[in-house]
């Protein structure tokens, strides 16, 4: 890298704008949405898909509610002319989808896009033409008036072929393509060259879409570019105004936030961002960004798990780990204190605590877009009790008491730490059993009877102590009292019940029951014992045997 970058690389200059609104503005509904991933996100494949690929692709869409779907370039293939040929021949389009296809300013591509078009029933025609100084320089070798002119005539070439596709709705839309690099006064001149040859009005709208084809500046300077063209273009109300943002910079989706509170109408984008170098605006972001605020996206993630498996299988490509929403972790917590945070949180909700969500480090409630809550919650040497606690409640029912909770936490973390890595609720269960529940040595339950007179139980106790027998008899106020009190009689070191609690852990004839105790001697020392049988009794029996066997 330069020591000194200045001398290679310059800043983008801000746009003019006095008293610019977006800052201020609150965004209050959804836009229109058009998803690119057929054409756009297809492009920046490896291994482009198939026809039946991106007819699979195509339905997932449809499924999540988009109204406006970009299927191809139909002039740029065979594959992408035959996959519309399919989508319209076939019926394959629901009568409220639009059909949007890209095409260049040139006279055969145009041809060719018409062919593809004959019985749709809705079509966009998405007519583009490179605007910025360093394509009109580079690529064109063309002034700013020649590259009008290419727009203006493919305008005409597009209007002229109108009445071919007699019995199809048609919206036109028109790309200046790098607007984002192109100076704004020259993409308005260009822009209202391509209105003047098509005619919006405000009952027959044309989309003009500024695109952020390669992001060369903070997100806020494009909001600008975008409030300037919405307050200085003419005939404002004939325009539905459309963005199309890239990552470049990795702000695709602030600067589509941003574009949105300057003015736009509308977005284009991908599903997780797929796209030529970084990618495209990740649609499902800005999506469940609005979401979260309460506002409906008229786009339908329900299933997102579903639309992520379709989406990797068509692409090939894969969704990070991390990525919001969609990714693996992104509901997760491996520390200990955000995983205490949100097992109180999820607590507090499902009491009916709140009236709007508000967990800590959940955004949203996973369970809307098909993701579970034993997902939020996992385990590895970074985790404190409260992970620990939550996995074995939640996927086994086993309900520690606050105090066991610090006990095993620790135990859990130390083996979790050895191990090196995650561990699933079933290791964490038998790391628990074996721990407690399975702890018989030195104590080891025979038999235990016990029989009530007059308010006093009685106890029979039959042991075995290193693999010896021994029996003894107890009395007190209860099961457990008589137990205690049986063992001071065969000198074993006095010890008090201090804490006791109990639960069902199936259900049916056989059910089991849990018992957790926490036995405290004479010294002040304490030990939690936990233990498990279909009848409650016992189980607490056993529980006070895995708390002496502890230690």
């Amino acid at each position: 890298m330069l020591k000194q970058p200045s001398k290679k690389y310059r800043p983008f200059p801000p746009v003019e704008l006095p008293n610019r609104q977006w800052p201020g503005r609150t965004l209050t509904h959804a836009p229109r949405w058009c998803s690119v991933d057929l054409r756009d996100g297809n492009q920046a494949l490896a291994v482009p898909m198939n026809v039946s690929q991106k007819l699979e692709l195509f339905h997932a869409l449809v499924k999540c509610g988009f109204k406006e779907i970009e299927v191809g370039f139909p002039s740029a293939s065979n594959t992408e002319f035959t996959f519309n040929r399919r989508l319209i021949e076939e019926k394959r389009a629901p009568d409220d989808v639009w059909l949007q296809v890209l095409v260049q300013a040139r006279e055969d591509l145009i041809e060719r896009t018409f062919e593809s078009l004959v019985g749709a029933k809705r079509a966009i025609i998405h007519m583009y033409n490179s605007t910025s100084p360093a394509q009109r320089r580079v690529v064109f070798g063309k002034s700013k008036d020649e590259i009008k002119v290419i727009a203006v005539n493919g305008a005409k070439l597009i209007k002229e072929r109108l009445p071919r596709l007699a019995g199809t709705e048609v919206m036109l839309q028109y790309s200046p393509e790098s607007f984002s690099a192109t100076e704004v006064e020259y993409a308005k001149e260009v822009s209202e060259a391509v209105m003047d040859v098509w005619q919006p009005t405000p009952e027959r709208k044309m989309i003009l879409n500024l695109p952020d084809t390669v992001e060369v500046a903070m997100p806020n300077v494009y909001a600008d570019q975008i409030e300037w063209i919405c307050r200085n273009i003419k005939n404002r109300d004939s325009l539905i105004v459309s963005l199309h943002t890239h990552n470049d910079r990795c702000t695709g989706v602030a600067a589509t936030e941003l574009g949105l509170l300057a003015g736009a109408d509308r977005v284009e984008g991908t599903l997780f961002g797929n796209g030529e170098r970084t990618g495209n605006l990740d649609i499902v972001t800005v999506a469940l960004n609005l979401y979260m605020h309460g506002i409906d996206p008229k786009l339908d993630f329900t299933d997102l798990n579903l639309v992520r498996e379709v989406y990797e299988r068509c692409t090939g490509m894969t969704v990070p780990a991390r990525h919001p929403y969609g990714g693996e972790l992104v509901f997760t917590a491996f520390s200990g204190s955000h995983q205490d945070a949100i097992k109180k949180g999820l607590a507090e909700w499902s009491r009916g605590g709140r009236e709007h969500w508000d967990v800590p480090y959940l955004t949203i409630d996973p369970t809307d877009i098909g993701r579970e809550y034993r997902e939020v919650i996992r385990v590895n040497s970074q985790s404190g009790k409260g992970g620990v606690a939550y996995l074995l409640e939640s996927e086994f029912g086993i309900e520690l008491p606050k105090e066991m909770q610090r006990e095993f936490g620790p135990i859990a973390n130390d083996e979790v730490d050895r191990l090196g890595r995650e561990v699933s609720g079933a290791e964490l269960k038998a790391m628990f059993w074996r721990e407690y529940v399975e702890r018989d040595f030195p104590w080891q339950l025979e038999g235990f009877e016990t029989e009530s007179r007059n308010g006093v139980v009685k106890c029979r106790a039959r042991l075995l102590r290193d693999g010896k027998p021994v029996e003894f008899s107890g009395e007190g106020n209860g099961p457990l009292a008589a137990l205690v009190h049986g063992f001071s009689t065969i000198g074993e070191p006095r010890f008090e019940i201090a804490n006791y609690s109990e639960h069902a852990l199936s259900s049916g004839e056989e059910a089991s029951a849990i018992s957790y105790i926490q036995i405290k001697r004479a010294d002040g020392k304490s030990r939690w014992g936990a233990g498990v049988d279909t009848n409650i009794e016992l189980a607490s029996v056993r529980a006070v045997l895995s708390a002496l066997n502890r230690g």
